[in-house]
């Protein structure tokens, strides 16, 4: 399984906050191979499908039917989502995609998709430009960056967006969150 990493335009350390808050865990419990692939970003090239796709090719050219999990943050999740469409047509197994606060991106796929907010106003407002079943919101609401930073501290709601019903574990952490999604498509 790989899962590639997608950062906004912010700086890099938050990124390493982002995977030893969130996926740290779930990465030294599994009992097959997890390959974290963070995306090297340039400012504006976190836009970039062609750059993601490239990067992709680069390091997993040789095994493109690997699955593929994308996690993206912000304006990162603009590029992500083209170079997930992208990886796709060119016969790549992507599992999931996991965009945290892209709000604004229209989000549409034949791969599940589910949406992590830093509010329930962002939540709201972007699910109407797709998301999947299972998304997050921050409850209490925090700061955009707060969701990259230190995602193992972030409270929120788990909710099934085609009806705003709680499963019955509806409190957890971001991190949990995350962790639960990759459960299930490992």
């Amino acid at each position: 399984m790989n899962i590639i990493i997608c950062p906004g335009i912010h700086e890099p350390a938050l990124t390493e906050k982002f995977i030893s808050g969130g996926l740290e865990t779930y990465s030294q419990s599994r009992e097959k191979a997890v390959n974290i692939l963070e995306v090297p970003v340039d400012g504006f090239s976190a836009l970039s499908g062609f750059h993601i796709l490239e990067v992709l090719n680069n390091r997993l050219g040789d095994r493109p039917k690997s699955p593929v999990i994308f996690i993206s943050f912000s304006a990162g999740v603009v590029g992500a989502i083209a170079a997930a469409y992208s990886w796709q047509m060119l016969g790549g197994d992507v599992k999931a995609f996991i965009a945290i606060d892209g709000w604004g991106v229209p989000l549409w796929g034949s791969f599940p998709i589910h949406r992590m907010s830093h509010d329930y106003d962002t939540h709201w407002s972007s699910k109407i430009l797709g998301s999947g079943q299972n998304n997050f919101y921050a409850d209490p609401p925090v700061e955009h960056l707060s969701m990259w930073r230190s995602p193992q501290t972030i409270q929120g709601r788990w909710v099934d967006s085609y009806d705003e019903v709680s499963p019955p574990k509806s409190r957890l952490t971001a991190a949990e969150f995350l962790q639960m999604l990759l459960n299930r498509y490992q």
